[in-house]
């Protein structure tokens, strides 16, 4: 496990741009997983810059998103898809076609799930961009998620839905359950890249790296993984030696 603390925001953005960037010029046709949330959006600004200014380009990179909220329409301001489209998608040069998200709409979300599955499992992601929760949540996998889970509906614990309601108007406006992928989903990526800022992440952190590996701490699974990359600010690394 690679672990980097920085002393500011745009050093640890600059480094998370940095990292994503070679792995996009390391292959043709690269295949990314992509995390919503506050921790990746400076990364996301940066990748813009690098697009603007011709030194990157996304017309070959397929991307697959951890999560959706169940419950919204696609095209609402809090759905995973608009945040998407807002910080990166609507500013680089990627083939709309390549873009993949969980669907959280219809009456059958056991279908839109094994669809996802089904659309995951035949690429290889080269990079699983993450953040994590307080209570150590990856994706939406809460504590007590199975290792070997896939793409499922998850019913959100409410800890998660108070870290989220500050997106919303309240926390009854937060959806309950999302469509996310599973532990097994995250592992298979050959590399993955998780963001963590601000004090509220520290214990979630400290088991990350010195913790036994449990369910109850889900990303404590990301010890088993051969290729881990952790970019911290001070605040969350506060709990490391």
């Amino acid at each position: 496990m690679n672990i980097f603390v920085f002393r500011s925001q745009a050093e640890l953005d600059a480094k998370a741009c940095e990292l994503v960037k070679a792995v996009i010029h390391s292959k043709p046709q690269v295949t990314l997983g992509l995390a919503t949330g506050s921790s990746p959006v400076g990364m996301y600004a940066r990748l813009v810059d690098e697009v603007k200014a011709k030194r990157l380009s996304f017309k070959s990179v397929t991307t697959f998103n951890l999560d959706e909220y169940v419950g919204l329409p696609a095209d609402h301001a809090q759905s995973y898809l608009t945040f998407m489209n807002q910080h990166l998608f609507n500013h680089v040069d990627i083939d709309r076609a390549n873009i993949h998200m969980p669907s959280a709409e219809g009456h059958d979300l056991e279908a839109n799930a094994k669809a996802y599955h089904d659309a995951l499992w035949s690429h290889t992601v080269d990079l699983q961009v993450l953040g994590v929760g307080s209570n150590g949540h990856i994706g939406f996998n809460e504590p007590g998620t199975p290792v070997d889970s896939t793409v499922h509906v998850v019913r959100m614990h409410k800890q998660t839905r108070l870290d989220n309601a500050r997106f919303f108007n309240s926390l009854d406006e937060v959806p309950e359950y999302a469509i996310s992928m599973g532990i097994s989903d995250i592992l298979r990526a050959k590399k993955i890249l998780l963001i963590a800022t601000g004090a509220k992440k520290a214990q979630a952190i400290k088991e990350l790296v010195k913790g036994k590996i449990t369910v109850d701490v889900p990303c404590t699974i990301l010890q088993t993984h051969p290729d881990v990359t952790l970019l911290l600010d001070e605040d969350a690394a506060s709990l490391l030696s």
